[in-house]
């Protein structure tokens, strides 16, 4: 009950004020759950669902290309992806259940790393469609792609933030490989980091405090998180092992990575500030690229006395705090 006072409140302030009718579904299963891809348990890269603890795996995708990048949508019931099943990188979308396949881009250059706008309506990702990285964004049906970046250097690696706005994304155009922002529209670009090593695979906190990347500027990978305004960088794992990959959980009370600490890339699993590290998939091959559902922060509809609209994912700003 007390989530719920929370989400009225946020739609009076989003709303200005409107009568609003709201109602909470949870999706089925009640569970949290992370989305991965897995190399060579099935002879190639496919995509995988497990429950946060580890348990539960389930193979989502079987096809003898590469499907990699799993990001679900902010309701649950889809998750986009990479493949190479058409001989370059494309992107599709699936149910969460595997069935229901989609190809979203058809483009001979490679276009990889989809990510969700936190309404669902759009995904950003990167191109090479220009001869260089370039963030794009496409509504959620691959309809109307446009280039956001139309930079010489190579972008990649967007997600946006919370409340929709922004885009956080890796570039190289200062030489070496940054965080930057900008408006969801492309406009208003700011450098986060200032680092001469490599920070890259940025991811922001639910409540959009604070970005989370991975950088090499300790000698090896590390997973590091910074204010969002690039000030007070903290380095969270600290160890001599490659950590890359980091993911938060949609409460912000956790973030998921991937390492090579026991040899092999396993997925883990560690508090937000870095404290508690475990190991969930406990595979002798390659796993990576974790991404978060959690059923208890979707809000599936708001409905103002007049009019109906629908709204997905933003809830996960408000609760948790």
């Amino acid at each position: 009950m007390k989530r719920l006072m929370f989400v009225t409140l946020a739609v009076f302030t989003l709303l200005d004020g409107a009568v609003l009718l709201i109602k909470v579904r949870a999706q089925a299963p009640k569970r949290v759950q992370i989305a991965f891809s897995s190399e060579d348990r099935d002879g190639n890269d496919e995509i995988y669902v497990m429950d946060a603890d580890g348990k539960n795996l389930r193979r989502l995708t079987n096809n003898p290309a590469d499907d990699l990048y799993p990001v679900w949508s902010p309701d649950g019931r889809k998750i986009a992806f990479t493949s190479k099943r058409d001989a370059n990188h494309e992107i599709y979308v699936m149910d969460a259940d595997g069935k229901n396949l989609r190809r979203l881009t058809n483009n001979p250059a490679d276009d990889l790393d989809p990510t969700w706008s936190p309404d669902g309506q759009r995904i950003a990702f990167t191109s090479v469609r220009d001869d260089n990285f370039e963030i794009y964004v496409m509504d959620a049906d691959g309809k109307n792609p446009r280039n956001l970046t139309n930079n010489p250097a190579d972008d990649l690696f967007p997600a946006w933030s919370p409340d929709g706005n922004r885009i956080v994304f890796t570039s190289d155009r200062d030489g070496n490989f940054e965080i930057h922002v900008m408006d969801a529209n492309g406009k208003n670009l700011r450098k986060l980091t200032n680092n001469p090593t490599w920070n890259m695979y940025p991811a922001w906190s639910p409540d959009g405090n604070r970005v989370v990347f991975w950088s090499n500027r300790d000698g090896n990978w590390e997973i590091y998180v910074i204010d969002a305004d690039g000030n007070n960088p903290r380095n969270l794992t600290n160890n001599p092992a490659k950590d890359t990959g980091p993911s938060w959980s949609p409460d912000g009370h956790r973030i998921a990575f991937y390492t090579n600490r026991d040899g092999n890339f396993e997925i883990y699993i560690m508090d937000a500030d870095g404290n508690n590290p475990r190991n969930i998939t406990n595979n002798p091959e390659g796993d990576r690229s974790p991404d978060w559902f959690d059923p208890d922060f979707v809000v599936v509809s708001v409905s103002p006395a007049d009019k109906r609209s629908t709204v997905w994912g933003w809830l996960k700003k408000f609760v948790g705090r």
